[in-house]
């Protein structure tokens, strides 16, 4: 059988919607056709959530021990969260927590064997994980750790609009200390490699933002634009990076000016998700840039307010797997295409010899 993308799936908090748009999204045989999906989580808890939807009862289900044992055609299930944690969709509790860091834990580890090819993750709750010791804001965080590398970006993504961030899960009274030129060189040299290497732009074009009100208005809001973000620019561009700005936010927005670039580079958290989730929510993903794995996610949270409702769109979920088996295939490309045996070659998790068992 001809390899098919091997996509692991963190169940996220049992508690909020990612069984809801997990089932959604692989319900359509389509999406079958493209990928082998794992679901790191509980087949208990699979089922639950099947009997609130009605319309994906039929979908192919297959209990797995290893990743190894996988089947194409149908939704294979690692049984990695315990039994004994209580499920009670809306709520934010602390056995809902427990759950996503076991499937997240399980996920990691067999994408470190090579067992997977890809990573997409339902969303946690960043404040009953952080109680349990999680030790990190986020996702984007944890998996930079947990990699080695050296650093990470959370990138906001569509087909056409790419947002990422300078900071990530940080309060806004950091900001401004935390921002300054050697961060801002990193993270565009960061963004530039990925557009290439991760989304296939040969010469991409960024546009960066500005830190203060009208980028500082020369300096009399604030001078973080001409001291830092300005500078940083003119240091990517002598390595024929093509970066341009900064831009006001308000007003790049509101022009449209985002689509005449390949990636946008915000300073902050809200200031690259506000307008991206307004024009993208129902079909954003969130990609963590950075990583020698391929990580995407949907770009919504837990959604307690509509949990076991069956009222979840699925769209971004949906987006998310599509945007990690591409961005595996662009990687196998951009690697072929770029290999020199004289240049040290990007690091890959390793990927052990594999067969997909027959459908």
């Amino acid at each position: 059988m001809a390899h098919r993308i091997v996509v692991g799936i963190t169940q996220g908090d049992s508690n909020g919607v990612g069984y809801e748009v997990i089932i959604k999204a692989l319900s359509d045989s389509r999406m079958l056709d493209m990928c082998v999906p794992i679901l790191y989580g509980n087949s208990r808890t699979l089922g639950m959530y099947r009997k609130m939807i009605p319309e994906t009862e039929q979908i192919s289900t297959n209990v797995i021990n290893s990743a190894a044992d996988a089947r194409g055609k149908r939704l294979n299930i690692i049984n990695c969260v315990s039994d004994q944690l209580p499920v009670e969709p809306g709520q934010p509790t602390e056995a809902g927590a427990k759950a996503a860091v076991q499937s997240l834990e399980a996920a990691v580890k067999d994408m470190k064997e090579g067992l997977i090819d890809a990573l997409v993750t339902a969303p946690i709750n960043k404040h009953t994980v952080a109680a349990l010791g999680f030790g990190f804001p986020g996702h984007t965080e944890f998996l930079v750790n947990q990699f080695g590398a050296k650093e990470g970006m959370m990138f906001l993504c569509t087909e056409s609009l790419k947002v990422g961030l300078v900071t990530n899960h940080e309060p806004l009274s950091k900001v401004a200390r935390l921002i300054d030129k050697d961060l801002l060189v990193r993270k565009l040299r960061l963004m530039n490699d990925s557009l290439k290497r991760d989304f296939a732009k040969d010469r991409p074009k960024i546009a960066v933002l500005g830190l203060n009100p009208h980028s500082g208005d020369g300096g009399s809001l604030g001078s973080d634009e001409i001291e830092k973000i300005i500078p940083a620019i003119e240091q990517v561009n002598s390595e024929n990076i093509l970066a341009f700005g900064p831009y006001s936010p308000d007003g790049f927005f509101a022009s449209n000016m985002q689509y005449n670039f390949d990636g946008v580079l915000a300073m902050y958290h809200d200031q690259g998700l506000i307008p991206f989730k307004v024009l993208a929510f129902d079909k954003g993903v969130n990609f963590t840039a950075g990583l020698p794995i391929v990580r995407t996610s949907p770009d919504h949270g837990t959604g307690y307010d509509i949990a076991g409702k069956n009222m979840a769109n699925p769209g971004s979920m949906i987006s998310a797997i599509y945007m990690a088996i591409d961005i595996c295939r662009n990687r196998m490309e951009y690697d072929e295409l770029s290999a020199n045996p004289l240049e040290i070659k990007h690091f890959e998790s390793p990927k052990k010899e594999r067969t997909i068992l027959p459908e």
